[in-house]
């Protein structure tokens, strides 16, 4: 009998742990899925801006931060906006994480978009490029830096129909 409770308390323990490491690896790979996205983003814009006789942008981990804290609000309170959750505009949002510090210049902008889980860094690039507005931030010369965050949701609430998406932000900025 004693033998029994010993057996039923480590399969339990096995269960357990499988479960945990079946968990873990769901996360582990849409992480990796979401940072491959993010590094083909950022390539893109790149060679876009390069075609077009503009500087690179530099990967920036304070605009980075920023991003990924909106995607993630984004996606968790099912809303789409440049504004935050609160109201407050996209700059004071960026500002918290890129402050102007010491420098006399300092200027962002911010590109987002929503998609199906498997969009591509190709495909985001090609629906922001068919929007003017879009289009004209990705091409903006003063730029230097750029903070990029793919977060995927696989049932957004609210605005998302509690759908699997993908939601990208980039925020753009320069101080000087």
């Amino acid at each position: 009998m004693i033998r029994r409770a010993v057996c039923l308390v480590v399969l339990a323990g096995t269960a357990v742990t499988l479960l945990g490491t079946a968990a873990s690896a769901d996360v582990s790979a849409r992480a990796t899925s979401e940072q491959t996205l993010e590094a083909g983003v950022l390539g893109h814009i790149n060679a876009l801006r390069r075609s077009n006789g503009l500087t690179a942008l530099r990967l920036s981990p304070a605009l980075s931060s920023a991003a990924r804290q909106h995607s993630f609000e984004m996606a968790s309170r099912g809303y789409f906006a440049h504004a935050s959750a609160n109201g407050s505009r996209f700059d004071r949002r960026i500002a918290r994480y890129y402050p102007m510090g010491g420098r006399r210049y300092w200027s962002v902008g911010e590109n987002l978009l929503w998609s199906s889980p498997d969009v591509d860094a190709s495909r985001a690039l090609t629906m922001w490029l068919n929007s003017p507005e879009h289009r004209a931030n990705l091409l903006t010369a003063r730029w230097r830096e750029i903070g990029l965050s793919a977060v995927h949701s696989a049932a957004a609430p609210g605005t998302y129909g509690g759908a699997p998406v993908t939601i990208v932000t980039t925020d753009f900025g320069v101080r000087r």
